[in-house]
Formats: C-alpha cells, sequence, structure tokens
C-alpha cells in the first residue's frame, strides 16, 4: 500500500471523522508529555457530577449510565487513556474494513457502531491487568498526596451541596479535585479557598475560604 492510498482509505467520507479525532488525540499527548499541562478551558458552572481529575466518581446511589461506567473500569482507569485507546482501535477496525471489504458509504457508516462497541470491550480487556497501577497514581502518574490544609483556586463556582472544580499546585505541578463548601456558603469562580476536610473514601474535599476554629 502506498502512502497516496493510505490517505484515501483514512480520509474516506466515514474514516475522516475518526481519522481527525485520532490526531487530535495525538496532539493532546503530545502537548501533555511535552508541557506536563493540562488545557485550562476555563468553565465556570457547577457541578453534580463530573470527572476532573480524569476518573469518574461513582456516587452511593449510581444510576445505569455510571454503573455501565464502572463496568468499564473507568471508575480507576483515566477517561483520556481510555477514550484514545478506544478511538485507535476503532479507528483501526473501519480502516481495515475499507481496505478489505470496501462497502457502501451507508453501510461503512453503519459498522463504525459495532466496530465501536467492540472497540470499547477490547480497551477494557487490555487495561485491566494496569489496574492496581492506576488505583495508586492520579491522571497524571502522581502518587496520592494529603491535600488537607493546601490552598488552591476555584475553577468553578460552587454552593448548597454541588460539587465543583478545585485547582492545586504540589510543586510545579497542577492538580485538580473535586470539592464542596464547607458550610455551603456560595465561592465564586477564581476564589482563593482552603482544604478543610474530606469526604468519604476521599471522592471529594470540602474548602472554605478561610479556616474556622
Amino acid at each position: 500500500m502506498t502512502f497516496q492510498e493510505f490517505l484515501h482509505i483514512a480520509f474516506t467520507p466515514v474514516n475522516t471523522v475518526l481519522s481527525v479525532l485520532l490526531i487530535l488525540a495525538v496532539i493532546y499527548w503530545i502537548f501533555t508529555i511535552i508541557t506536563g499541562l493540562d488545557i485550562d478551558i476555563g468553565i465556570d458552572a457547577d457541578f453534580d457530577a463530573d470527572a476532573p481529575d480524569g476518573h469518574v466518581h461513582v456516587p452511593d446511589d449510581p444510576s445505569s449510565w455510571i454503573q455501565f461506567l464502572k463496568f468499564l473500569n473507568l471508575d480507576i482507569v483515566p477517561v483520556t487513556y481510555f477514550l484514545t485507546i478506544s478511538l485507535l482501535f476503532t479507528w483501526l477496525t473501519s480502516f481495515y474494513i475499507e481496505v478489505f471489504i470496501s462497502p457502501a458509504f451507508w453501510l461503512a457508516a453503519v459498522l463504525v457502531i459495532p466496530s465501536l462497541i467492540i472497540s470499547i470491550l477490547i480497551t477494557k480487556i487490555i487495561l485491566k491487568p494496569l489496574n492496581p497501577f492506576f488505583k495508586e497514581i492520579n491522571h497524571k502518574g502522581e502518587k496520592a498526596h494529603d491535600f488537607l490544609g493546601r490552598e488552591g483556586r476555584m475553577k468553578s463556582t460552587i454552593h448548597g451541596t454541588k460539587t465543583g472544580i478545585l485547582e492545586v499546585f504540589i510543586g510545579s505541578d497542577p492538580m485538580t479535585l473535586m470539592v464542596k463548601s464547607k458550610n455551603g456558603k456560595r465561592i465564586e469562580h477564581g476564589t482563593k479557598v482552603i482544604i478543610v476536610d474530606e469526604g468519604p473514601q476521599k471522592k471529594f474535599y470540602y474548602v472554605a475560604t478561610e479556616i474556622q476554629f
């Protein structure tokens, strides 16, 4: 297969979307490896459930969707790892279907769905042996830290029982945590706060603008 043939197959009407997404994923990982930084999209919003540390956090009464994500081990495996590998397998499957079968456009588009499902299951199997490793590290490969008493800056607004995102620095490395307001008071995006307590199993932390004695 020549390079021109490779490009032609990689950018067929069906494969173009997958190819572009894969290229963006590669750029993201190159940027992350070189700089060691996350892209701050500056969202100012409230979150009842999110995965700011790259994992899915399972509540005490999870929905069917959350249970499905837990089935995929996304409460352990960082979402970015999982999505990137799943996308790669989906792209490879779609690429070789085009090489060996060359189906009509509508059939190729339909086959992307089972390809994605199979790729997700394969990714789960491949990453399962690494679950103990992922349990010991966060999404940047750093060991767990004691965050109590640390200062950080809010990346979203919280109040009441709403969950938001806090950015803290360990040395020069930024980390994101799920947090709630300790006393339920409103804390605006960009406010400097202190981590004063931790939730069950350290799934989230409580923050306040000042330590109260």
